[in-house]
């Protein structure tokens, strides 16, 4: 009998922090879907004052990446497009 109630109390336990586990992620995903809306908002913005958003979201990409990995997307495209006759 104290086995199967030491088992309940574990099952318990791991159903409580399941449950805790699963309201953070849910909590999480709305702060991250009400910043998505908030980005949007942004791009939105700029397109509006005559930005040309998909030059825009090119460079926030780009920024996101070190300078030498910048480099070598840089070059491997050059050289693509000289491939391809475009340069």
């Amino acid at each position: 009998m104290a086995d199967d109630i030491t088992s309940e109390s574990a099952q318990t336990v791991a159903a409580g922090q399941l449950r805790a586990f699963i309201e953070r992620i849910e909590r999480l995903e709305e702060e991250k879907q009400t910043i998505a809306d908030d980005i949007k908002e942004v791009y939105a913005e700029m397109k509006g004052t005559g930005f040309d958003v998909k030059a825009v979201r090119t460079i926030v990409r780009l920024r996101k990446k070190d300078q030498s990995e910048r480099q070598e997307e840089e070059a491997m495209i050059d050289l693509y497009k000289a491939a391809l006759g475009m340069a």
